[in-house]
């Protein structure tokens, strides 16, 4: 069993993520991140690189209810 994120950990993500680090953001496995991919039903949109899902920071962190200051937007 996977462990979810921290706060910190999210912010510390690049600005696009694979669905399963998205998944673990998110507290939700990699099995259900990947059905609820399928299903068009992820809970932030995702963007498809050929067969890959990725997912931005900025809609984890939204979604999360976590904003970010200037200075982490700047970094």
């Amino acid at each position: 069993m996977s462990r979810a994120l921290s706060t910190s950990d999210v912010l510390a993500l690049p600005a696009a993520v694979d669905l399963v680090t998205a998944g673990l953001a998110l507290g939700i496995s990699r099995t259900t991140a990947y059905d609820l991919a399928k299903r068009g039903e992820f809970p932030v949109p995702l963007l498809r690189l050929g067969k890959q899902y990725r997912a931005r920071r900025v809609d984890l962190l939204e979604l999360l209810g976590v904003e970010q200051s200037a200075r982490t937007l700047a970094a």
